[in-house]
C-alpha cells in the first residue's frame, strides 16, 4: 500500500484553516485595532488610544445595555439549567406516544427566532390574545403594556428565550441521562430513597458535567442576546432604550454613514471579554476537578 504524501493532511486542513483565518481571526484582530481609532465610514481612521474605552465606561447607554444582559444571564441560567432537566426526566420514560411529545418539545428549537418573536409580539400586543383573554376573564380593566413597560418587555423576551431553548437543552440532558446506570437508582431505592432524594443524590451528580456545560452556553448566549429584544421592541430597545442589549447597542452605534465604528469596535471587544468569563470559569472548575482526581 502506497503511503500518502507529507502534505496530504495539510491539504485537507487548508480549507478550514483559510476559513478561520479569513472569517474569524482577521475580523477579530481588525476589530481590536479599530477600537483604538475614530474610524467612521468613508473617512480615514486616526489612532485615538484608549479614548473609546474611556467613553464606554462613562456611557450610560453602555451600562444600561450591560445591566440588561446581566439580568438576562441571572434569570435564564437557572431556568434553562433546571427546567430542561425536569423535561428530560419526563420524556425519558417509556410511555405510549412519548416520541410525539419529544418532537413537540423540540419544535421551537428549529423555528426561526425572528418568526417566534413576531408571534410573541402578536400575543403580547395591547390588542393581542393575552390582553384580550385577561380582559375577558375580568382580571384586568385595561390592556397591560407588555411591550412598552421596561420590565414587562424584558420579561417577555426572557420568556421567549426560555421557551425556545427548552427543547435543545432537553436533548443534551437526554444524552447525559442515557449514561446514568440504572443500578445507582436501584441501590438508592433499596436504601429507602424516594424519587426526590434520588433526584438530588443520583441524577444531579450524574449529569453535573452537562449542567455545567449548559450553564456556560446559556450565559454566553444571554450576553449576546439580540433578536428577541430587537423584534419585541421594534429595534428601539424599549422605553428610553433601557432594554437595549450590548449587541443592539453595537448595531446602533456603528451603523449608518455617521456610525462610529471605532466606538462600536470597543464595545465589541468588551462584549468578547465578558463572554470569556463563563468560559474561564468552566476551565478553572475542570482544572480543579482533575487536580482532585489526581490527588
Amino acid at each position: 500500500m502506497r503511503s500518502h504524501r507529507w502534505f496530504t493532511p495539510w491539504l485537507l486542513l487548508a480549507p478550514a484553516v483559510i476559513w478561520v483565518l479569513v472569517f474569524a481571526l482577521w475580523p477579530f484582530l481588525n476589530t481590536v485595532v479599530l477600537s483604538f481609532t475614530n474610524a467612521r465610514p468613508l473617512r480615514t481612521p486616526e489612532f485615538v488610544g484608549g479614548a473609546n474605552y474611556e467613553r464606554m465606561f462613562g456611557d450610560e447607554m453602555f451600562w444600561n445595555a450591560l445591566t440588561t444582559c446581566l439580568i438576562y444571564v441571572v434569570v435564564c441560567v437557572p431556568l434553562l439549567t433546571i427546567l430542561p432537566l425536569l423535561l428530560a426526566l419526563l420524556v425519558q420514560k417509556k410511555l405510549p406516544g412519548i416520541s410525539f411529545f419529544r418532537t413537540t418539545f423540540y419544535f421551537p428549537v428549529i423555528a426561526s427566532v425572528v418568526v417566534v418573536a413576531l408571534i410573541w409580539t402578536w400575543l403580547f400586543d395591547s390588542r393581542g390574545i393575552i390582553n384580550q383573554t385577561l380582559e375577558f376573564l375580568g382580571l384586568i380593566d385595561k390592556p397591560m403594556a407588555f411591550l412598552v413597560d421596561r420590565w414587562l418587555l424584558l420579561g417577555c423576551a426572557i420568556l421567549l428565550t426560555v421557551w425556545k431553548g427548552l427543547g435543545y437543552y432537553m436533548v443534551v440532558y437526554l444524552a447525559a441521562l442515557g449514561n446514568v446506570g440504572k443500578e445507582l437508582h436501584e441501590a438508592a431505592m433499596l436504601d429507602g430513597a424516594g424519587s426526590f432524594r434520588r433526584f438530588l443524590s443520583v441524577t444531579i451528580p450524574s449529569v453535573r458535567g452537562a449542567m455545567l456545560l449548559i450553564s456556560v452556553l446559556i450565559a454566553v448566549s444571554a450576553m449576546r442576546v439580540f433578536a428577541e429584544l430587537d423584534v419585541l421592541s421594534k429595534s428601539t430597545g424599549g422605553p428610553g432604550g433601557y432594554d437595549m442589549s450590548l449587541v443592539m447597542l453595537i448595531r446602533q452605534v456603528g451603523s449608518g454613514l455617521n456610525g462610529n465604528i471605532g466606538y462600536a469596535s470597543a464595545i465589541s471587544v468588551a462584549l468578547f471579554l465578558l463572554t470569556l468569563v463563563p468560559l474561564a470559569a468552566i476551565a478553572f472548575m475542570n482544572r480543579e476537578k482533575k487536580a482532585k482526581v489526581s490527588a
